[in-house]
């Protein structure tokens, strides 16, 4: 089964070695049509510290980092502030 990779923008990054990237999708509601967005906010493992609040990222699935992190961050797609 293939790792899940979402991308999405850093809220915050003052932890170490950790940021929290916000993930949005948006879907149909399954009886009444209507599109609804659904923010989900992630906590991502950053080993060199390189993501600033703002930037764009890829993360990928992984095992668990920590009690809260099954997360990786691959790449920087944009950059921030």
């Amino acid at each position: 089964m293939p790792k899940k990779v979402y991308t999405g923008k850093v809220l915050s990054n003052k932890m170490d070695k950790t940021v929290v990237v916000s993930v949005t999708r948006m879907f149909q509601h399954p009886v009444y049509k209507k599109t609804i967005k659904s923010v989900t906010k992630l906590k991502a493992h950053d080993e060199e510290n390189r993501c600033k609040i703002g930037d764009i990222v890829q993360i990928i699935e992984s095992r668990p980092i920590s009690k809260h992190k099954h997360w990786q961050v691959i790449k920087i797609l944009g950059e921030g502030k």
